[in-house]
């Protein structure tokens, strides 16, 4: 049993400040939160916060950990004057250079790093069509050694190996599901990632990869995991290809479900929305990638029913990418304030939930125990009302303290419970090896 004493609960949905609370672990899961409870339980350990910050569980909802090993890339890339560009000369190469060794450290890194930045799960959409089957378990193993909760799935296509590639990435998609439907068996520490059914875009996904996709749905009953409109293209693509709006498309494959994920969604038609709110799905919007790929900005965010926030492989370091999409959409003329882009923030333990079948997102009795610590001497009175308004203009990752994932310490006092240092040397050097690979690629 782990006890922690005196913190300052911070809670995202509905806003909530417990000031003097103890927060009492047993195995995975809270099982008393309250003022002055300690002394009721005896604990393996306790820890005195002395008021520090503990929030429930952050969540990246949409991250690609295959692109851990992509800063400062220095591969030669010809000029992309456009998003497709920008796929084939660089992330279409880049995925296509990775092995199962290259894949192992980009997902250690990108673990290690989604810890120290204080989130606590992530949602990943992978991608390495040179080693397809087996590459779910290598990341796998990548969240378990850390210790990270995630939610992974192989991202379906056919741009590279037309029918037996759609055919291998369904497989795969399958097959892990299978693997953690035997972890979730077996209960305890052992469950700590999930699945789902991954496509690429419907620009790379004809008829026949949907209907694979879908029946992998039914079969496994998970949900599907797939980027739409994040640029014009995808958007006239189906309707020159097929003559549909991309979710009317998706749908008549059984993809829509409440279950389902989509990434971006910049160019979506309002029937395509209300169809996502129909089926009580999510959208997740990336504000970073979407900057950084110029493909422009969803204006359309008020009419979701179902929002949440990732980055799109652009780090993990979800208190960062909550502050770019706040300042973003102001910059935009945006409606929303801060609180709107805090229960957005929340929505990730929404996720988290469908897929776990658990309960995520509050320091309560019966939630698992995810979360973060943060060391922040708030300047003004911190209040329900403001919590999204201290993210936005103050509180960052470098006030993380402690990160405590499925009742474990992760992370304590800023240090992981391992030596870290061999990782990250041996990450630089298989991102040398993945740049070279890539540069012997046409």
């Amino acid at each position: 049993m782990l006890v922690l004493k005196n913190a300052t609960v911070v809670e995202f949905h509905p806003p909530a400040i417990h000031s003097g609370w103890d927060i009492v672990i047993e195995g995975t899961e809270i099982v008393a939160a309250g003022a002055g409870i300690a002394g009721s339980y005896t604990a393996d350990r306790v820890l005195d916060m002395a008021g520090a910050l503990v929030m429930p569980g952050i969540v990246c909802s949409h991250n690609h950990f295959y692109s851990g090993l992509a800063r400062g890339i220095m591969a030669n890339i010809k000029p992309c004057p456009d998003f497709v560009s920008v796929l084939s000369n660089l992330w279409w190469r880049l995925d296509r250079a990775i092995d199962e060794e290259i894949l192992y450290y980009s997902g250690m890194v990108c673990s290690l790093e989604a810890i120290k930045c204080g989130t606590t799960a992530v949602i990943d959409h992978h991608a390495s069509p040179a080693f397809i089957e087996g590459s779910l378990k290598v990341l796998k193993q990548a969240f378990t050694e850390t210790g990270l909760r995630g939610i992974t799935c192989y991202e379906t296509t056919d741009r590279n190996g037309g029918l037996a590639e759609v055919e291998a990435s369904v497989r795969e998609n399958i097959e892990f599901t299978q693997l953690c439907d035997k972890d979730k068996a077996a209960g305890g520490s052992a469950y700590l990632v999930e699945a789902m059914i991954g496509g690429h875009a419907p620009v790379t996904l004809p008829d026949e990869a949907l209907r694979l996709m879908g029946e992998a749905v039914r079969l496994t009953g998970r949900g599907a995991h797939i980027h739409v409109a994040e640029d014009r293209y995808d958007v006239s693509y189906s309707h020159h290809i097929y003559g549909k709006d991309i979710m009317e498309r998706l749908a008549g494959f059984g993809l829509l479900t409440d279950k389902a994920l989509f990434a971006h969604g910049l160019y979506l038609s309002d029937r395509d929305i209300a169809m996502i709110n129909e089926h009580n799905a999510y959208l997740v919007h990336n504000a970073r990638s979407n900057m950084n790929n110029n493909v422009g900005y969803n204006h359309k965010i008020p009419q979701y029913t179902n929002f949440a926030l990732g980055t799109d492989g652009m780090g993990s370091d979800m208190l960062e990418e909550f502050k770019f999409a706040y300042f973003k959409h102001k910059d935009e003329g945006g409606p929303l304030w801060p609180d709107s882009f805090l229960k957005f923030l929340y929505n990730g333990n929404d996720l988290l939930a469908r897929s776990f079948g658990a309960r995520f997102g509050k320091v309560a009795a019966g939630y698992k125990a995810d979360l973060t610590v943060l060391d922040y001497d708030a300047p003004t009175p911190l209040l329900p009302e403001n919590i999204g308004g201290h993210i936005a203009f103050g509180l960052d990752s470098r006030d993380v303290r402690t990160v405590i994932i499925n009742g474990k310490i992760v992370l304590e006092n800023g240090q992981f419970p391992f030596d870290v240092k061999p990782i990250y040397e041996k990450a630089r050097k298989a991102a040398a090896r993945l740049w070279d690979n890539m540069d012997k690629l046409s």
